[in-house]
């Protein structure tokens, strides 16, 4: 085959060539240039910070420049940054109430692996954070947001505060005790909840009492402000019978208890301190270590799971309006089979049986225990199954899990010469000079 033919560049004589490095010296003008241009435009700078993947990575791209830092730390922006970013499980508290030999333990962390590089210095921190100087009288009530809320005792003194690992330059903030029964009532709840208003978290604690022989189920909702508990509502309503202990979930002005006996869930409305009931979707038989409410972020919805321990199913019911739909089933006994496989330390008896011990916000993720005192993590996106710890001889009798989450909304500091903005999105009290 004949080589191709070579056709000659015509070269003007009045241009001076170019040399290598003027051709790359002006490759890296124009490239200067279109990237200037690029991050220029407010609407495609909104694109690529949208996409930086994780709250700490934000907070560092709004360090560039003011202009950087104001869309970043914009509520609007923020908002479509949270639906595309949801935040990151950094790991699970293990708080042991009681062990074998009669002894309490201090509560721990254990990180979620893998994590991104990223988040290597949260988990540090978090990791730093020690409850040891307690010496096993310290409990965990409530975890939410990345804050701890948290009950102390000394002795015959009982205190209870708030601790926020992840910004370790505040100490413990202490509250005062919690409201109490009434002589000759029978507790059935008494629970801290918390709900996202601004910047931070607003705490709730209800109380529940009933009385054995008129059968009164009567509601008191306190609120703490300014480090003093309040009365926020009550209500009052009849039972036909009496109620076993119960677990509360809030979502957005409504509190939901679900009822044993009557197989439905009471709802407390705290803006008309009404109740009403919603039924149970149909097959589904409420049980303390089989069923679980958890918050939707939609204010108008509640999910329920519940795990069929004869079918081996785990299925995740959405009540909106007034219909439940089925959302989702995974087979957990093939899921087990699966785990199996890539974990050859795991025993029947320790995935033979599982029960329901923590569920994350719009079911994220779905924590089970075993009674061969394994926690398993169900990814419920991404449809997998894993061992997260094996609990230890000691600490198998009684435990509490807690999931720890990343902070929602970032703090940003604030800006030095921007007094408009140092409000509920910023860090107050904490100036520092953001350079243009």
């Amino acid at each position: 085959m004949d080589a191709p033919e070579v056709i000659p560049q015509r070269v003007d004589p009045k241009k001076k060539p170019c040399v290598d490095g003027e051709q790359q010296q002006h490759s890296h003008t124009s490239m200067d240039g279109t990237m200037s241009e690029v991050l220029n435009d407010d609407n495609l700078l909104i694109e690529i910070l949208i996409r930086v993947g994780f709250p700490t990575t934000l907070v560092r791209a709004a360090l560039v420049c003011k202009r950087w830092y104001r869309h970043a730390s914009d509520r609007r922006f923020l908002g479509r940054f949270r639906k595309r970013n949801p935040p990151r499980l950094l790991g699970l508290y293990i708080d042991v109430r009681w062990t074998g030999l009669g002894l309490y333990a201090t509560p721990h962390f254990v990180p979620m692996q893998p994590q991104a590089p990223e988040l290597d210095t949260v988990i540090r921190r978090v990791m730093s954070n020690s409850f040891d100087a307690y010496d096993g009288g310290i409990w965990i009530l409530h975890c939410q947001n990345g804050s701890i809320f948290t009950r102390c005792r000394k002795g015959t003194v009982v205190t209870h505060g708030v601790c926020r690992p992840l910004c370790p330059e505040r100490s413990m903030d202490f509250i005062p005790p919690l409201p109490r029964v009434q002589n000759g009532i029978q507790k059935l709840l008494g629970a801290i909840l918390s709900k996202e208003e601004g910047d931070g978290l607003s705490y709730l604690y209800v109380l529940a009492e009933c009385t054995g022989q008129t059968k009164t189920f009567k509601v008191r909702v306190y609120m703490l402000h300014g480090g003093v508990w309040c009365m926020h509502t009550s209500a009052t309503t009849q039972l036909p019978h009496m109620l076993p202990a119960l677990k509360a979930v809030l979502v957005d002005d409504k509190i939901y208890m679900a009822d044993v006996f009557s197989n439905d869930i009471i709802v407390l409305d705290l803006a008309t301190s009404s109740f009403s009931r919603i039924l149970l979707p149909q097959g589904v038989k409420y049980h303390t270590l089989h069923t679980i409410l958890a918050r939707a972020d939609d204010a108008s919805a509640l999910y329920l799971i519940h795990v069929h321990v004869m079918e081996r199913q785990l299925c995740i019911w959405l009540h909106k309006g007034d219909n439940w739909l089925l959302v989702d089933t995974f087979c957990l006994h093939q899921m087990w089979a699966n785990l199996r496989m890539r974990d050859h330390t795991l025993n029947d008896e320790d995935i033979g049986y599982a029960y329901i011990s923590q569920v994350g916000d719009n079911v994220q993720f779905v924590f089970l225990k075993t009674m061969g005192g394994c926690i398993l993590y169900l990814d419920v996106t991404r449809r997998t199954l894993h061992k997260v710890h094996g609990i230890t001889e000691k600490d198998r009798h009684f435990s509490v899990i807690y999931p720890f989450m990343m902070i929602w909304p970032p703090i940003f500091p604030a800006l030095k010469d921007d007094h408009a903005r140092q409000g509920s999105w910023v860090e107050k009290g904490q100036p520092e000079t953001v350079s243009t």
